[in-house]
């Protein structure tokens, strides 16, 4: 999960990077479904705050191709 600093800290970086940080938080989703799956995962609400944490970064995402188009 995110915390408000790094929230704040998603703004200043740059697409490459955010880019990179979904792709890593989408791994760690998959792993979690497996897991979960497997009957192995014990804390549910973990995926509820990647996925969150996914659109988060794609709304970032999303407003800096708004502002490069304008």
């Amino acid at each position: 999960m995110l915390k408000k600093e790094d929230i704040l800290k998603i703004k200043s970086l740059s697409a490459d990077e955010l880019y990179k940080k979904r792709d890593e938080l989408k791994k760690e989703l998959m792993q979690l479904r497996f897991k979960k799956n497997a009957g192995q995962l014990e804390t549910l609400h973990h995926i509820k705050q990647v996925r969150r944490d996914i659109a988060r970064i794609e709304t970032e995402l999303s407003a800096k191709a708004k502002k490069e188009t304008k």
